[in-house]
């Protein structure tokens, strides 16, 4: 990507993602987390040995995620297991140590965590010695929390500033937006992309140069395919001073119950990130639909898609689509106009309804835009309330979404994998 700055010093994360998207691997990674150390070692070193280009990761638990660290504390005294590392909890000595010898240049760790206000995970992080993290003002603060967008957007802001202070130490940190995977389904691919370029351009803003977009796979492979190419082209567009690459998170929404099913949805994530010239996919397990993935069955997921991805050609960008990169553009758009500081934009944004999440119940969101998958499978707009995309997208008239319309939309995909799991050929929904 170009860049209108010296060269930083280069940091773990950083340095080994660039490699991969010069040399166009596909980098795989879990969403792992065990509060045991033992356990979280040797999860990372099979991530490291699986039979694919991966990175390690530390999944943080519920209690740390929320800021109850009082919770989490308590639960390591007691010898109870929690559903993640408690990274503020463990002592700096005890993360370095679970991580030396396993983490390094070959072999990076990122820190995934779920908190708006994510300032002592970012402090623990950093004195652990780890410079990779992700989330984001908006997509860690309205799926997650009641925490108030206002409140977010600072401690985002500050917490920012903690990470790029890293380059004083001579290290070029990294930080993820988690922007793409709003509420995991049912937010059309528009307003998908919006979010992630605008954290990334808030990250930006408060001295990040090393960043990656995400995009959680939805409901259609060829809707998915216009709208990560169309977030390509708005990031090169809009981050010309950055480093960055898209990473894309397999389906994020109900899984798929049969193994064969579940891996053929990781399988059909990973060729989208082929196709569309992505360099990281966060992948999920054939476990996912109820209960917490053993190791093996992690490492499982991590060759299923490095499998899949070898054996797949980066598609030819379609001469046509849908809008989807407009719509997104045009969202973007009206949120930078409101105000120079990104952060001030999106508060004014929410307050006016120009960000407004399908189906979100946090308060600050407006609740006046509504989703249906359509005949096709697209997730396609039928409210868009104050969205400045009204003359783009026109509401298409839907059937009222009763609570039933909405668990069959809920479980499309999962009934689809599953169905043709069942009658052997679950690779019948990847592109040609």
């Amino acid at each position: 990507m170009p860049t209108s700055e010296p060269a930083a010093p280069g940091g773990a994360f950083h340095d080994f993602l660039e490699a991969a998207r010069r040399r166009g691997d596909l980098v795989v990674q879990p969403r792992m987390g065990f509060s045991d150390t033992a356990r979280m070692r040797a999860g990372l070193i099979a991530t490291r040995n699986a039979d694919a280009v991966t990175v390690g990761t530390l999944t943080l638990d519920s209690f740390t995620r929320v800021g109850d660290f009082a919770a989490a504390d308590r639960a390591l005294r007691q010898g109870r297991p929690l559903n993640g590392y408690p990274i503020v909890s463990h002592s700096t000595s005890t993360t370095r140590t679970m991580v030396e010898g396993v983490s390094g240049p070959g072999f990076p760790i990122q820190v995934r965590h779920g908190s708006p206000l994510p300032g002592r995970i970012f402090d623990a992080l950093i004195d652990a010695g780890i410079d990779a993290t992700e989330g984001g003002p908006i997509s860690y603060c309205l799926p997650y929390s009641r925490t108030p967008v206002q409140k977010s957007v600072e401690a985002w802001k500050e917490a920012c500033g903690k990470l790029a202070s890293l380059r004083d130490r001579g290290v070029e940190p990294h930080l993820e937006s988690f922007g793409g995977c709003m509420l995991g389904q049912l937010c059309p691919p528009s307003l998908l992309i919006a979010i992630t370029v605008l954290e990334g351009l808030f990250f930006r803003q408060h001295g990040i140069r090393s960043l990656s977009l995400s995009y959680a796979q939805q409901t259609s492979a060829e809707q998915d395919e216009e709208a990560v190419l169309a977030l390509h082209e708005i990031a090169a567009d809009l981050l010309p001073n950055a480093s960055w690459h898209v990473v894309v998170y397999a389906y994020m929404g109900l899984y798929p119950s049969t193994e064969s099913g579940a891996l053929g949805l990781v399988a059909d994530a990973a060729r989208l990130a082929v196709r569309t010239g992505s360099t990281r996919l966060i992948v999920k397990t054939a476990a996912e639909a109820s209960r917490i993935p053993t190791i093996a069955e992690n490492t499982t997921a991590l060759e299923v898609a490095a499998a899949a991805a070898r054996v797949t050609g980066r598609r030819r960008p379609p001469s046509a689509g849908t809008g989807i990169g407009d719509e997104a553009r045009a969202i973007i758009d009206a949120v930078l106009d409101l105000n120079d500081d990104i952060g001030k934009a999106l508060v004014q944004a929410f307050a006016q309804g120009y960000l407004d999440v399908p189906y979100c119940l946090h308060p600050d969101n407006a609740g006046r835009t509504r989703s249906a998958i359509s005949d096709r499978g697209h997730l396609e707009w039928s409210r868009t309330g104050s969205l400045p995309i009204a003359h783009l997208a026109p509401a298409r008239r839907s059937a009222q979404l009763t609570s039933s319309r909405l668990l069959q939309a809920l479980s499309y995909v999962k009934n689809r994998y599953d169905e043709a799991a069942t009658v052997g050929s679950p690779r019948q929904f990847e592109l040609t």
